[in-house]
């Protein structure tokens, strides 16, 4: 089998930059609040264009299609569980459209959301049945061109480790990352050094791992450190928010600026990141600042938490979830002693 694009780009440079957010541009294009933007793949397609477009554009490496949230699970909830091959297949397609003009080599990403359900015994999800329903969203992603699944906002390690399973049954290449966004943790507890341990145990481990979402850059960079901190091999994925979400006349607006992403993408490469991109709120403007950033500032020493902070911000919880200091962990080991 051919090397896939993504491990290619890989091989023969230090960094790549992904792409910023879906659902904020689309917003910005008129999608509702409540409306699937998977059915835009179909019913407004220049749209969709226009977003991969301007991620290309703005210097992505890497851009993510838009079906995040194209799994039966959650189309159920609109009445389009029977329409998952199909909405994938077309956004995957739509993305190869733009990446095959782009006259260099650019990864088409197939997203992949979470299901939206728990898993036993909390909840009623079953790893076959995450397993089947991943499954058939990679294939749609895979009939329409994706070069890689990219995994993402993720919180259960059950539903990563189905995901990493489903990936194998359609023998795509994939990404993983997870969504750390309670103090450190994901919403299901897991910690930066938990996740870089379950990622090299799995019989499918991801081309790259990381994190995305959550609270701000200056949060994720510390997930971040955290993952390094463990001495992986495996390339780091970040892609953090632009700034922290407030409300402003109606709707949800991120105060990160362009300045404020360039000087996160500058840190993640000094850190040792090898996937450098934005979620929520971050626009091509953004994406600009970042690439132009990459290319022309030196590389500078590995950043402590204090260059972190003193960038991007202050942290939002007084630990990343890891260390002595993480009060879950203290609390546990009262209740047992």
């Amino acid at each position: 089998m051919a090397t896939d694009t993504l491990s290619t780009l890989l091989a023969t440079r230090d960094w790549l930059m992904a792409d910023g957010a879906t659902g904020t541009n689309l917003f910005n294009m008129g999608l509702a609040s409540g409306e699937p933007p998977e059915l835009w793949n179909v019913e407004q397609p220049a749209n969709i264009r226009r977003l991969y477009r301007g991620a290309v554009e703005a210097g992505s490496d890497i851009f993510l299609t838009n079906t995040f949230g194209g799994n039966a699970a959650r189309l159920k909830l609109h009445n389009a569980q029977g329409r998952v091959r199909e909405l994938n297949r077309v956004g995957a397609e739509l993305g190869r459209e733009i990446a095959d003009t782009a006259g260099r080599k650019v990864v088409v990403a197939g997203s992949v959301g979470p299901t939206g359900e728990i898993f036993q015994p909390m909840g009623t999800m079953t790893h076959a049945l995450a397993v089947e329903i991943f499954h058939e969203q990679a294939e749609g992603l895979k009939d329409g061109g994706a070069d890689v699944l990219w995994v993402e906002t993720i919180s259960a390690p059950e539903e990563y480790k189905a995901a990493a399973e489903a990936a194998a049954m359609a023998g795509m290449p994939w990404c993983g990352t997870m969504s750390f966004d309670t103090a450190g943790r994901t919403m299901m507890g897991v910690t930066s050094a938990a996740m870089a341990e379950m990622v090299e145990a799995l019989a499918n481990p991801p081309l790259a791992f990381g994190a995305n979402c959550g609270v701000g850059a200056s949060d994720l960079m510390r997930t971040v450190m955290g993952f390094l901190a463990t001495g992986t091999h495996r390339p780091i994925i970040a892609k953090g928010n632009a700034g922290i979400p407030k409300y402003h006349d109606g709707h949800i607006h991120y105060d990160g600026t362009p300045e404020l992403m360039a000087e996160y993408a500058v840190l993640a490469r000094d850190a040792g990141v090898r996937i450098i991109g934005g979620c929520c709120g971050t626009m091509p403007d953004h994406l600009r600042a970042m690439r132009d950033a990459l290319e022309t500032r030196p590389i500078g020493p590995r950043p402590t938490l204090d260059d972190i902070a003193a960038k991007l911000g202050a942290f939002s919880s007084a630990s990343d979830g890891t260390g002595d200091d993480a009060g879950p962990k203290r609390e546990r080991r009262g209740r047992r002693g």
